[in-house]
């Protein structure tokens, strides 16, 4: 393309094997392209060897915003302008993705019907040439080449860009695949490797300490079901550390290199409870703007964990069992069955059998679960494990904050042992956590005790003063918001104190019948 600064028209040579090999050349170098750029760089060389256009764009199109952005960035002469904008503001791309048919103007100074084209005209661009990009019936964009002197073979020329644009079409139809599905696998990398982190990230065998024969015992069955892809119900009190058995099974099965993925039952919404556990596609609800992986499709190859399961209502029962029993599920808005290898452990801190009875849990469900059971005693059926908590406890503490552990005389452990810890071990490692900051390297005194647990410790248990377990928890969430002075959440909350989910100490509170605000003047 001469570009002298006169009308002087530019002749370009076209004949059937030239433009055969050009086209044949821009394919082998486009399909090698990975990128946008490398793509656009790659067709801009090849294209220019054979016409010497001044200006060469790809324009992409947004259906749903209705509006435009370039490709990559344009070759050639600059006309200004933002990267993306509406479809309105681009006359020619306008018009080709309407009427999915090229527009040729070949000469921009003397044409009537685009208006506001002076940028062109200031530019020195008399010729522009657009064609829809389309692939399976869906304009993907448009493709742009502006001259400053018109071709004398402009009807070849426009023959070529003609035969061009389909293949151009699908190059970037497969770039903008690639691109997503690159996207998708790395969110997916990521999302595996915080779920993996998570995991592994507070589970560790030798942190979990005990000397007691009954969680000997527990340990031993732990061992036992571990071989096995046997369901596996974990039972037990608030605090006890269902949770972490379940990560020991795992870990200590034949699915260790795979997640464990938890599923709090209480805290699943109702209206996006097949959308956490299956997944969904994209636009399969309002805000449904990508597909999702559901947690059953996680833990393929691996475990699930459904923490509190007994707090499912009966309808979503119904879904868990459907999936326990056939292994398939579909995502949300597909009809395609998904089929997942899974080890299914569930916990729950309620008697099923009375659930079962009182029509709040199915029995189906619980036999189906029910194959292999582990119970954990609770603290207070384990006194003995009490010092060797305290003390290890405050020695990893010490470990991570480099600072000195209080120190903890055997008659402050024996007032201790005598505490019931309706909390279980999660309420034990608050106290630990908690003399910790008051007593790092001092005697914990039984002041300190009885500052934190009350006078409970000097009550002398029996049949007569035993409370029910209800009624002990609800004691014990009064206790902290007395100490907390109502408050719920935060660092100095009720919350953080007993070392629970805000969500779930609200549940608490609604099923006691508990009032924050009352305690606000303790």
């Amino acid at each position: 393309m001469t570009n002298n600064g006169h009308d002087k028209a530019t002749r370009v040579t076209l004949n059937p094997t030239r433009r055969y090999e050009t086209l044949l050349r821009i394919n082998n170098a486009i399909v090698q392209q990975t990128t946008r750029e490398s793509l656009f760089q790659a067709l801009s060389n090849e294209i220019y060897q054979l016409i010497e256009y001044d200006r060469f764009s790809i324009n992409l199109y947004d259906h749903e915003l209705r509006s435009l952005s370039y490709f990559a960035s344009a070759k050639g002469v600059s006309l200004g302008g933002k990267m993306t904008r509406p479809l309105e503001k681009g006359l020619i791309a306008q018009t080709v993705i309407r009427t999915k048919e090229p527009l040729i103007i070949p000469d921009v100074k003397n044409q009537s019907y685009f208006s506001n084209m002076n940028n062109m005209i200031e530019a020195g661009l008399n010729v522009t040439m657009g064609y829809p990009l389309i692939v399976r019936d869906t304009v993907l964009g448009s493709l742009h080449f502006s001259f400053k002197n018109r071709p004398d073979n402009l009807d070849e020329v426009n023959s070529f860009f003609e035969d061009l644009s389909p293949q151009v079409a699908i190059a970037v139809y497969n770039i903008l695949a690639h691109n997503r599905l690159k996207r998708l696998n790395e969110s997916l990398k990521n999302e595996k490797k915080f779920l993996k982190k998570e995991a592994h990230g507070s589970f560790d065998p030798e942190n979990f300490f005990y000397k007691s024969e009954s969680m000997s015992d527990v340990m031993q069955q732990v061992k036992n079901v571990a071989a096995s892809d046997a369901p596996v119900l974990i039972t037990g009190e608030t605090g006890t550390g269902k949770e972490y058995i379940a990560h020991c099974i795992h870990h200590t099965s034949l699915r260790s290199d795979a997640l464990l993925v938890k599923v709090n039952c209480p805290a699943l919404a109702s209206s996006l409870f097949e959308s956490e556990l299956f997944g969904h596609t994209k636009g399969a609800f309002t805000g449904a703007s990508q597909q999702r992986i559901g947690r059953f499709e996680m833990a393929n190859n691996g475990t699930i964990f459904l923490d509190e399961i007994a707090e499912l209502p009966m309808p979503q029962q119904a879904k868990i069992l459907h999936v326990l029993q056939d292994r398939c599920f579909e995502r949300v808005g597909e009809s395609r069955s998904i089929s997942a290898d899974f080890r299914i452990v569930a916990a729950t801190n309620k008697d099923l059998l009375h659930a079962i009875h009182n029509e709040s849990f199915r029995s189906d469900l619980y036999y189906r679960l029910n194959t292999a059971q582990i119970h954990i005693p609770s603290l207070r059926e384990r006194p003995e494990d009490i010092p060797v908590l305290v003390i290890n406890l405050s020695d990893q503490i010490s470990k991570r904050l480099h600072r000195p552990s209080p120190k903890y005389s055997d008659k402050v452990l024996e007032s201790l042992c005598q505490y019931p810890w309706p909390g279980n071990v999660r309420e034990l490692k608050n106290f630990v956590h908690r003399m910790f900051l008051q007593r790092s390297a001092e005697n914990v005194k039984l002041s300190d005790v009885k500052s934190y647990l009350g006078n409970s410790q000097e009550i002398e248990y029996n049949d007569n003063n035993i409370l029910p377990m209800h009624e002990m928890e609800k004691q014990h969430i009064v206790n902290a918001l007395r100490i907390c002075k109502g408050v719920l959440s935060g660092e100095n909350g009720a919350a953080s104190l007993l070392q629970m989910k805000r969500s779930t100490l609200q549940y608490r509170l609604k099923r006691h019948n508990i009032n924050p605000s009352d305690y606000k003047a303790f």
